[in-house]
C-alpha cells in the first residue's frame, strides 16, 4: 500500500485544512469544495485527511460496512444480529470522471432477477465509501445524472438502485469533498449549494514558503515511509483532536445570540434557501469542538461564514466568488448582543447584498467613435483605428439555439441525443454490458421460445441472447463557436456594448446547457483565436470584457479561421457537434474581393452541414440585408439583437430548423 503524504506536512493552505478538519468532526456538515488552479495540493490534502479518520467498526462479512452496534435492518446483506465486530481504517474511494452509474451506484444482475426471482446486486462506490471519504476530482467535470446521484445519497444517507420494479437500498453515509479548477468549467448554481463547505485555494507567491513546499515534497519521494514517519508524531496528535472533538460536539450549545447571527448574516447576503443557515450553525458548532469549547462564538460564526456562504452568494457564473469581510463584520457587531427585543435592519437603507457595480457611461457621449472608424484607414490591428474596450450591456435571456438531428455527444442541455439517461424511444440488442433493461421488448423476445426451453412453471426462461437494451434520448452539450465581427464597422461603442452584451448572454446561456464555448474575433488585416474551445465561460466572459475594436473588416479571415478551430476540434472530440453563432454586420473589406471570398468561406459550413447563426448587427435606418446574405451562405439563419431575446416574437429554433430540414 502506498504510504499518503502526512496532512500535517501540508504546507500553508490552512482555509483547506479547517475546513476538511471540520468535516472530519462532523460529517453533517455536507462535505467541502475545493476550488484551485492546478498544483495547489488539493488533491493531496484530500487523500492525506482518510490517514487521520478515526477505525470504523463493521460487521463481520457485510459488504456495506453496518456498524456492530447498529446494524441496518435494510441492508442487502442483513439481517445482521448487533453484538461484535471488526475494525478497520476507514477508507478513501475515489469517483473518476469517467465512471459509470453502474459503477456508482452499483449493478443488478438482470439475467437472474428476472429468471430466478433473486436480487443478485453487485455494491458500487456509494457503498465502498460508507462511513467513510467519496473524493471526488474534477468534479466540475462529471456528468450531471452522476452528480444528482451523488447528491441525493449525500442528502439522505442511502442510495437506491432499481431496474424495472427490482429495487435494492443501502445506508451510503460518508463525507463528501470534491475538487475542480475553475478553468475547465464550473458547477451549476443548485450544485454548488448542495456542497456545504467551498474553499479557494492557489499557490503561495512567498518564495519561502514555496521552498518549503518543495522540500517537502522531494523528501516525500525520496523515501514515503521515511518521511512519515517523521510527521507521525503531528498526525497523532491530529488524529486524537478530532476524536476528542467528536465526542465533545454534542455538548456545544448553540445560543440564541448565534443563531441570530447567523440568520442575519444570510440575510445581508441574500443567499436563496434555508441551507446556508443550518451549515453555519453545523458549522460554527464543529468550530467550536474542534476547538475544546461548549460555547458557540462570534469568532466561530465569522469563521463559519467564510467557508459556507461565498459560493452561495454568486448570482451568476460569471461573478467572482468571495465575501466583503467588512460587512460581514458590521453585521456581526450589530448582532453582537444578546438581547432580541430591537429588530436592526441588516441591510440598511437600500435593501442588503453587493451593491450593485456602477454600470459607467456607455460610451455614447464625447468618447464615441465615428460608426465606421477605421473602416477607411489603416490596416494594423494597432493602428489608429482601433478603438478601448466597450463595456457590454446588461445581459438578457436568450432563445433556445439547437442543433438540428440527433447527436451523441457528451450530456448536456441544448440539443436531442441518444443518451443513457432520458426518455425511452425503443430498444436494440445490447452491446457490450446490459445498463438500461427494456423490458416488454426483452418478454417478447423470449417468449415464443418458452415451450422449445421446456418452461414448467411461472417463471420466465430468459437467455442471454434475449434481453434488449432500452435507447434513450435526451439533450447533449455542444460547441458554442463565437465568431465575433471587432472591426471598425462595428466599433461605435453603443452598438458593440449591446453586442458584447448579445455575446455574454449567449455565454450564460451556454453555462446553463452545459457546452464548450470558443472565441475568434477579426479585425484589421487577419482574425484569431481569441479562446481555443474551453468549458470555462469565465475565461470565455473575461476575453469578450476586454475585446478591442478597430479597423477593416476580414470576415473571411474570421470564417476560415472558425473552420479551422472546428475542424482541430472536431479530431478531438468527433461526438461533439459544433454550433457556429456569427456576431457581424455583414460587411467584408480589405484585400481583393474581400465579399466573394466570405462567401467561399462560408460555402466550407454549408457543404460540411455544420449548424449555424448569423446575429445581425445592422443599425440605422438603411439596412443593406448582408448578414442576411452571409447566412444563407452558411446554410444558417440570421436573427436581429431583438429577435435574439427569449420574450420576442420570432420563431428562432423553428427558422433554424426549417433552413436546415430545406
Amino acid at each position: 500500500m502506498t504510504t499518503p503524504f502526512p496532512f500535517t506536512a501540508v504546507v500553508g493552505q490552512d482555509d483547506l485544512r479547517l475546513a476538511l478538519l471540520l468535516n472530519a468532526v462532523s460529517p453533517a456538515v455536507g462535505g467541502v469544495l475545493v476550488r484551485g488552479e492546478k498544483g495547489t495540493a488539493k488533491s493531496t490534502a484530500v487523500r492525506a485527511l482518510s490517514a487521520l479518520l478515526p477505525a470504523v467498526a463493521v460487521v463481520p462479512g457485510c459488504r456495506f460496512s453496518c456498524d456492530p452496534a447498529a446494524p441496518d435492518p435494510q441492508c442487502p446483506d442483513g439481517p445482521h444480529e448487533a453484538g461484535g465486530g471488526t475494525e478497520r481504517a476507514a477508507r478513501m474511494v475515489e469517483l473518476p470522471v469517467g465512471a459509470s452509474e453502474d459503477r456508482l451506484v452499483g449493478a443488478l444482475d438482470i439475467e437472474r432477477a428476472l429468471a430466478e426471482g433473486v436480487k443478485a446486486f453487485e455494491p458500487g462506490l456509494l457503498a465502498d465509501a460508507h462511513r467513510g471519504i467519496l473524493y471526488v476530482d474534477e468534479v466540475n467535470l462529471l456528468h450531471d445524472h452522476l452528480v444528482d446521484l451523488l447528491l441525493d445519497a449525500a442528502a439522505m444517507g442511502a442510495s437506491y438502485v432499481e431496474r424495472e420494479g427490482v429495487s435494492v437500498r443501502h445506508a451510503a453515509k460518508f463525507l463528501l469533498v470534491g475538487t475542480m479548477n475553475p478553468e475547465e468549467g464550473e458547477l451549476r448554481p443548485q450544485l454548488l449549494d448542495r456542497f456545504g463547505l467551498t474553499v479557494e485555494v492557489a499557490a503561495s507567491r512567498e518564495p519561502d514558503q514555496r521552498v518549503e513546499v518543495v522540500r517537502r515534497r522531494l523528501a516525500y519521494d525520496d523515501d514515503p515511509a521515511a518521511f512519515a514517519a517523521k510527521w507521525a508524531q503531528e498526525e497523532a496528535a491530529v488524529r486524537q483532536r478530532i476524536v476528542a472533538a467528536r465526542e465533545l460536539l454534542p455538548q456545544v450549545r448553540l445560543g440564541d445570540a448565534a443563531l441570530r447571527q447567523i440568520a442575519a448574516t444570510c440575510a445581508a447576503f441574500e443567499v436563496d434557501g434555508m441551507r446556508a443557515d443550518i451549515v453555519m450553525a453545523r458549522t460554527a458548532t464543529a468550530l467550536a469542538a474542534w476547538a475544546g469549547r461548549t460555547d458557540v462564538l462570534a469568532e466561530d460564526v465569522r469563521q463559519a461564514a467564510l467557508l459556507a456562504l461565498p459560493h452561495r452568494r454568486r448570482r451568476n457564473p460569471f461573478d467572482a466568488p468571495g465575501l466583503d469581510e467588512d460587512k460581514l463584520d458590521e453585521t456581526l457587531e450589530q448582532y453582537s448582543g444578546d438581547d432580541g427585543d430591537d429588530d436592526p435592519d441588516p441591510d440598511g437603507p437600500g435593501g442588503g447584498g453587493q451593491p450593485a457595480p456602477d454600470s459607467g457611461p456607455q460610451g455614447d457621449g464625447g468618447e464615441a467613435a465615428r460608426p465606421e472608424a477605421g473602416e477607411g484607414g489603416q490596416p494594423q490591428a494597432s493602428g489608429a483605428g482601433e478603438q478601448s474596450a466597450a463595456r457590454a450591456t446588461e445581459p438578457f435571456r436568450t432563445k433556445a439555439l439547437t442543433v438540428p438531428g440527433i447527436g451523441e455527444g457528451a450530456a448536456g442541455r441544448r440539443s436531442r441525443a441518444r443518451t443513457e439517461h432520458g426518455r425511452t424511444t425503443g430498444a436494440r440488442r445490447p452491446q457490450g454490458t446490459l445498463t438500461k433493461l427494456h423490458l416488454a421488448a426483452t418478454v417478447q423476445a423470449a417468449a415464443p421460445y418458452q415451450r422449445a426451453r421446456g418452461r414448467s412453471g411461472p417463471g420466465l426462461v430468459v437467455r442471454r441472447d434475449d434481453l434488449r437494451q432500452a435507447t434513450r434520448e435526451g439533450r447533449e452539450g455542444n460547441l458554442v463557436l463565437f465568431v465575433v465581427d471587432a472591426s471598425g464597422s462595428m466599433a461605435a461603442r453603443q452598438r458593440m456594448g449591446a453586442v458584447k452584451g448579445a455575446v455574454l448572454s449567449l455565454l450564460l446561456d451556454a453555462y446553463q446547457r452545459r457546452d464548450k464555448v470558443g472565441l475568434v474575433t477579426f479585425r484589421g488585416t487577419s482574425a484569431e483565436v481569441a479562446l481555443p474551445p474551453t468549458s470555462s465561460v469565465d475565461a470565455a466572459a473575461a476575453r469578450l470584457e476586454s475585446l478591442p475594436t478597430g479597423g477593416r473588416t476580414p470576415l473571411a479571415a474570421g470564417l476560415l479561421k472558425a473552420h479551422e478551430v472546428l475542424r482541430v476540434e472536431r479530431l478531438r472530440d468527433p461526438a461533439r457537434r459544433p454550433l457556429v453563432v456569427v456576431v457581424t454586420d455583414g460587411r467584408a473589406t480589405g484585400g481583393p474581393e474581400p465579399v466573394l471570398l466570405a462567401s467561399r468561406a462560408a460555402g466550407l459550413f454549408a457543404a460540411e452541414g455544420a449548424a449555424s447563426v448569423v446575429v445581425d448587427c445592422e443599425s440605422g435606418p438603411v439596412r443593406l440585408g448582408l448578414a442576411g446574405r452571409l447566412a444563407a451562405d452558411l446554410g444558417g439563419t440570421a436573427v436581429t439583437l431583438d429577435e435574439l431575446r427569449a420574450d420576442s416574437i420570432a420563431g428562432l429554433v423553428k427558422g433554424i430548423q426549417g433552413r436546415r430540414a430545406a
